[in-house]
């Protein structure tokens, strides 16, 4: 009876926590700053947030609809604990979206590279066990978005500092961006950077996705073991074009659960494992349009999973459109004077330059 007593306690505790939790400001913006806020503050330009999961605490607990926004100012935003955004009583559409951006986004004349946030994950991992009880590895979430019709834009997003193989068999991963949830639609990652170290700070999936609508444009993956994976439900209406992927160690996207829609397109990729994953049946055909790829160890693989990368696909399921570059050898050139505005970018005048790819829009 007292161990039931203290549970409805605690319920009733977490209940008033959240029910006391202030919402967003009026006017829908949300301020975060890592160096001069405090997670008591009301969000306001004036009165910054400190940190993400607590922008992400607040906009879970409002009630109303709109446009939310919020913004990041340049710091470092280390993410102890997953920024779980779950409105569930706030209604956003495809006009009045959920934005996580940065203050000052690239096609700003003013912006360069270090006025990025960066994120970066530093909180523990999920245990993962066989039927035989041993630990086969560990898993965390960044950023989960759990709501349709959302944005996140202008971020530098790490992985974690961690050891992803400590022994034969285990993985540890950090999943930076998760979008998870029944019947979502209409999410957007855009002009963002992805960086990883594979031994020091690995980037294990730059987008795990599980919804329709998803767009993936304008994002640099540098150094990243995954891409994107689409996975579970069907994603109609997707797409990726205009992203430069780097010395990708894994498979650059992966179309589990995406339509034969699914557009890849002015893309340039240098440097990967495998290109293109495809589910284990190979039930469907995708299409490589406008891109330039050059150097990879296979062009479409199916199967697979976080342990590994399957086996060789058909290569007719991957239809290769006459204005693609495709080399299975050589790398492009990359900009890696860390002051210059074309940071991680193709070096101007050289293959690829031309496409588009990268964080820039205009």
């Amino acid at each position: 009876m007292k161990r039931m007593t203290t549970l409805f306690l605690f319920i009733l505790y977490g209940q008033l926590v959240m029910a006391q939790r202030p919402s967003v400001p009026t006017d829908g913006n949300v301020y975060v700053n890592s160096a001069l806020g405090i997670d008591t503050n009301n969000g306001n330009k004036e009165s910054p947030l400190k940190s993400l999961s607590e922008a992400a605490k607040r906009v879970t607990a409002s009630e109303g609809e709109g446009a939310i926004t919020i913004y990041l100012s340049p710091g470092v935003y280390g993410l102890a604990e997953t920024a779980d955004f779950n409105a569930t009583k706030w209604k956003f559409s495809k006009k009045n979206r959920l934005t996580v951006r940065a203050e000052t986004l690239p096609d700003d004349e003013k912006w360069n590279p270090s006025d990025m946030p960066i994120l970066i994950s530093t909180m523990p991992f999920s245990t993962e066990k066989n039927d035989k009880g041993e630990t086969t590895g560990g898993q965390n979430f960044g950023i989960l978005v759990q709501n349709s019709h959302v944005t996140i834009q202008g971020l530098r997003i790490m992985g974690e500092p961690v050891h992803e193989n400590p022994s034969y068999g285990m993985l540890i991963r950090n999943y930076p961006i998760v979008w998870e949830g029944k019947n979502l639609e209409d999410l957007r990652v855009t002009q963002c950077l992805f960086i990883g170290n594979r031994f020091a700070v690995p980037n294990h999936l730059g987008i795990l996705a599980n919804g329709t609508g998803l767009e993936v444009d304008h994002c640099v993956f540098h150094g990243v073991k995954d891409a994107v994976v689409m996975w579970n439900s069907p994603a109609s209406n997707s797409s990726m074009h205009h992203n430069l992927i780097i010395d990708s160690y894994g498979g650059i996207v992966w179309t589990w659960s995406a339509s034969d829609d699914f557009r890849f397109y002015n893309n340039v990729v240098s440097n990967a494992n495998v290109l293109w994953m495809l589910d284990k049946d190979e039930k469907l055909s995708y299409t490589v349009e406008n891109s330039i790829i050059v150097g990879y160890n296979s062009l479409v693989n199916k199967g697979g999973g976080a342990h590994g990368f399957g086996e060789k696909a058909d290569p007719a399921k991957l239809r290769i459109n006459k204005d693609v570059v495709l080399k299975t050898t050589g790398k492009l050139e990359i900009i890696e004077d860390q002051i210059s505005r074309i940071f991680l970018h193709i070096k101007p005048g050289t293959l690829g330059a031309d496409l588009g790819a990268g964080l820039f829009t205009k």
